[in-house]
């Protein structure tokens, strides 16, 4: 037994020698050192032996399995270090080649258009409130002077969900969430910004959801100038140092009176093209002083407060700045077309 156990240790060191990969060498354990294999069979024997050749032989069983273990281990290690060499070489990198550039984005212009109005009317004194997309009917509308009822209200124009719950059609509610908080005490001076939804088909001009800037003033001795001097201000930051207003009579259920404000065409300067269709003006927003029914309704005393109110498309404001001719395009993600603002 003693010579068969030295015959398997000299066959397995044998074989892990002459092992190429780690999968020769995992069989090599198996076939050797397994539960099944000859090493075992042979510990399996002992009871045949007298007491005195057992301790013998299982100790030379011992330092056989130890002998082809150790010698496997190291096999094992010698391979993986061979295996990770030559991935090494196959995957050399060359360091000295030049980067590749990566390729930067840049701001979207419905964002660019957005944030450079932020930027003016904070710089005017404005902070910049928000508030939910899934809005209630109450502040949807009725916060706002539109009762039920109101033509505003029919379904071809809202999203709703439930019939006191839709999406917000407007940012007005929340100039409305707004004059709560205040509690009665201006002043406010508040623009928001947002996207909103109405049940519209999508074409050139027109999408189911858009985006809206909407301003609000609320203190006392508010006047109709101050509307006109702001978006005087306005207008000529963002359409050229050249350009004027003008305001002409309009309706909304929330301001009274309420105005549509166009601004001198800044393609043709006002003698009149295409883009202006030959008026010499381009609509670009409407307002009004807000309603004392919406004052009221907030809290605050409509005989000693009082405010003005405007709302915008920043879409409708970034086709007129930028010639772009289909509303369609700053939804569709298309790089050719958002590449040509990178300056922007």
């Amino acid at each position: 037994m003693q010579e068969q156990l030295l015959k398997l240790r000299d066959e397995a060191l044998a074989q892990v020698q002459e092992a190429t990969d780690l999968k020769m060498v995992n069989q090599v354990r198996v076939s050797y050192l397994g539960k099944k294999g000859p090493i075992t069979e042979v510990l399996r024997g002992m009871g045949k032996l007298s007491p005195e050749e057992r301790p013998k032989i299982g100790s030379l069983a011992n330092e056989v399995r130890e002998a082809i273990a150790t010698e496997i281990a190291k096999k094992q290690q010698q391979l993986e270090q061979e295996e990770v060499e030559k991935k090494l070489s196959a995957e050399t990198i060359d360091v000295t080649l030049p980067g590749r550039p990566s390729r930067m984005g840049n701001r979207h212009p419905l964002t660019a258009v957005i944030e450079e109005i932020e930027d003016l009317f904070i710089g005017m004194g404005y902070t910049v409130e928000e508030g939910p997309e899934v809005e209630t009917d109450y502040y949807n509308f009725e916060a706002l002077n539109l009762p039920k009822g109101h033509p505003a209200r029919d379904m071809q124009d809202s999203f709703y969900i439930t019939d006191e719950v839709l999406m917000r059609t407007h940012t007005s509610p929340v100039q409305a969430r707004t004059l709560e908080k205040f509690k009665g005490q201006g002043p406010v001076k508040i623009i928001c910004p947002g996207k909103v939804y109405r049940r519209d088909d999508d074409d050139a001009t027109h999408s189911h959801q858009f985006t809206q800037i909407e301003g609000l003033v609320v203190d006392e001795n508010i006047r109709m100038s101050d509307l006109k001097g702001t978006l005087e201000v306005f207008a000529k930051k963002m359409f050229g140092e050249d350009r004027e207003i003008r305001l002409r009579p309009s309706f909304f259920p929330f301001t009274e009176p309420s105005v549509e404000v166009d601004v001198s065409c800044f393609s043709c300067g006002g003698d009149g093209c295409n883009v202006c269709k030959g008026t010499g003006w381009i609509e670009i927003l409407g307002a009004g002083m807000v309603h004392p029914n919406v004052l009221e309704m907030a809290g605050f005393d409509s005989k000693k407060y009082s405010g003005f109110a405007f709302g915008m498309g920043p879409e409708r404001i970034a086709m007129l700045k930028y010639g772009i001719d289909d509303i369609r395009h700053f939804y569709t993600n298309d790089v050719r077309f958002l590449n040509q603002f990178k300056q922007a």
